[in-house]
């Protein structure tokens, strides 16, 4: 039988026309199976980007892509299983933060994470510079691992959606990422392939984000839900401001040096505060305690140590050092080099562009730009003050951590350069900018 054709697929795309669902889902599973190869899928999704896809074929894209590979249940987990995603950002530690935090009041997290990719930090590749500490996880063991802790944070096995990993990497080779409808089917496709009962996701926006604009991120966070509505499964979605690092360190070691503060109680500042939003979002969801409730609950679990706690024994089943708990500069990678960043001038923090934060970083060994490349868990960039705060001149308002003088020099002007300073004050940005509620259980 000779293979099939998908011309009048990509013809239709092309000029515009809708697809059967049924014809979306072939080409999308002959391209998975090598049915099709990448010259024409190249062509279908160019079509996609300029024309777009309606609901249905959206929809059919998302259910190819989990049907492309394995489903992945972890069975009756005895709480509420709760799975939530980032869109990726600068500075981006809520994930450190809200599994722990999360299980200590309660809730299943059985996370499936990623890496990071152009300026965007990956929350494996945080957990993964804690000495000894494995992501890769079967399902089984995550399983186990909930049920007697809480939560489990482990690479995506590489038959969860194949689709997905194909198209993406030609997406990223034709030019052809930037389609909301494609960036839609690939985090939902991830999402439903994994059982949970609450689905949370945090859709950024800004200057560190990959959607710039608050009714780009509005539109995506809309296509997200309509997916997980039409596959059955609850799931609120978050716009959340990236037009600045979320937190302070932006780098792997630093990153969960960090998180581990805002674990003991004793850090304040965006990153606790979004954390505890989105614990608080999804127990007001699950078990129906009020927000105002679940957000007092939620602080005290970092303030009480019990979050804290949770994430040691999460670290300590996965092999990694639970001495990071108590003291991360005793366990984590460092930097041969730590150099200040001092402020020339001084004025009131006007903008930080994230975005260049990252890339700063990822200069610096932190980041990597294709998915196979290596990184150094070391290296980074504490940046402190954020939009508001006002800075002296000669301030020290964060450091650089390099494995070079000229790498050090380089990321201090790259970070400066990223840091606007105005006269006056100037208002402190919103941290979340929009909550689309999961619908009624």
């Amino acid at each position: 039988m000779s293979a099939w054709d998908p011309r009048a697929a990509i013809a239709a795309k092309r000029d515009g026309r809708s697809l059967p669902q049924d014809e979306v889902e072939r080409l999308v599973l002959a391209y998975a199976s090598g049915e099709v190869d990448d010259g024409p899928m190249a062509a279908f999704l160019m079509a996609v980007l300029l024309n777009g896809l309606d609901e249905g074929e959206t929809l059919a894209m998302t259910r190819a892509m989990i049907d492309s590979g394995d489903k992945v249940s972890f069975g009756d987990l005895g709480r509420p299983a709760v799975d939530k995603h980032s869109t990726g950002g600068v500075a981006d530690g809520v994930t450190l933060v809200f599994a722990p935090l999360a299980a200590a009041l309660g809730l299943a997290v059985a996370k499936l994470s990623g890496r990071g990719l152009g300026h965007t930090g990956g929350t494996l590749d945080k957990l993964e510079a804690i000495p000894g500490l494995s992501t890769d996880l079967e399902p089984a063991r995550i399983a186990r691992q909930v049920r007697e802790i809480g939560c489990a944070v482990a690479a995506q096995t590489p038959r969860l959606v194949p689709a997905d990993g194909a198209m993406y990497s030609l997406r990223d080779a034709t030019a052809t990422v930037p389609s909301i409808p494609l960036i839609a089917a690939s985090v939902m496709s991830k999402k439903l392939a994994v059982s949970s009962d609450l689905i949370v996701l945090d859709v950024k926006a800004g200057s560190g984000a990959f959607m710039k604009t608050r009714d780009a991120a509005g539109e995506l966070a809309d296509a997200c839900r309509e997916l997980a509505r039409g596959a059955g499964r609850r799931c609120g979605v978050a716009i959340t401001n990236m037009d600045q690092p979320l937190g302070d360190a932006v780098g792997n070691a630093l990153d969960v040096a960090e998180a581990v503060e805002v674990l003991r109680g004793t850090h304040r500042g965006d990153l606790r505060d979004l954390s505890v939003w989105f614990a608080a979002r999804a127990l007001e969801a699950t078990v129906e305690e009020s927000f105002e409730a679940a957000s007092a609950r939620a602080a005290r679990a970092l303030d009480d140590g019990s979050a804290l706690e949770r994430f040691g024994r999460m670290i300590q089943a996965q092999g990694g050092d639970p001495r990071v708990v108590d003291d991360p500069s005793a366990v984590l990678p460092r930097a041969p080099l730590v150099r200040p960043v001092v402020v020339p001038r001084g004025g009131t923090v006007t903008a930080i562009d994230a975005e260049d934060i990252g890339l700063a970083a990822g200069a610096l060994g932190a980041g990597r730009i294709r998915k196979a490349d290596p990184i150094d868990p070391a290296v980074g960039i504490v940046i402190r003050p954020k939009i508001g705060d006002q800075v002296e001149t000669g301030d020290e308002i964060g450091e650089v951590h390099a494995r070079t003088e000229d790498a050090a020099e380089g990321a201090i002007r790259r970070t400066l350069a990223a840091l606007s300073l105005g006269e006056g004050p100037t208002p402190r940005p919103e941290l979340v900018l929009g909550w689309r509620e999961p619908p009624p259980a």
